[in-house]
C-alpha cells in the first residue's frame, strides 16, 4: 500500500515510539523529513537522527528525548496534510502555545522553525506543530 502523507507518518512514528518510551524509532528517509528532523534537534526536541538501510531502502534511525521520564514532545501534529494544504506569511505564522511551542514552516530559504521564519521574513506550507 503506498503512503499517502510520508512526514504525517513519521510524526505518528516518534509519538507512538514516546508513548511507548523507545530510545529509538526507524522511519523510511526522504529529505524532507531529515530536513523536519534538524528542525526538531535544533530546537530540543529529538537527541539527533543517522541514515541506515532498512532492507534495500535508506531509512532514519531518531533517538526520542525524555525530560525526567517524560518525553520531551508533549504534542505534535500535522498541520497541512495532502487533501487540505495550509500556508501562511511570515507575520501570520501561529504561535504555539505563547511561543513554548513551534511550528516547523517549509519555506522558499529551506524547512525552518517559525521563529527563524520570522526572523528571515519568509512564510510558507505549515507542516506540522511541536511542544
Amino acid at each position: 500500500m503506498a503512503l499517502t502523507d510520508p512526514l504525517g507518518d513519521m510524526l505518528t512514528r516518534i509519538r507512538n515510539g514516546q508513548q511507548a518510551k523507545k530510545d529509538s524509532v526507524v522511519s523510511p528517509a526522504s529529505k524532507l523529513r531529515a530536513r523536519v528532523l534538524d528542525v526538531l534537534q535544533r530546537e530540543g526536541y529529538i537527541r539527533g537522527y543517522s541514515e541506515e538501510t532498512l532492507g534495500n531502502h535508506p531509512g532514519l534511525r531518531i533517538e526520542l528525548k525524555y525530560f525526567e521520564g517524560q518525553p520531551a514532545i508533549k504534542h505534535v501534529a500535522r498541520v497541512s496534510k495532502p487533501g487540505r494544504r495550509v500556508y501562511s506569511g511570515s507575520k501570520e505564522l501561529p504561535v504555539i502555545r505563547n511561543g513554548l511551542g513551534i511550528t516547523i514552516v517549509s519555506t522558499p530559504k529551506g524547512v525552518l522553525s517559525d521563529a527563524e521564519a520570522r526572523e528571515q521574513n519568509v512564510g510558507g506550507e505549515v507542516l506540522a506543530e511541536v511542544f
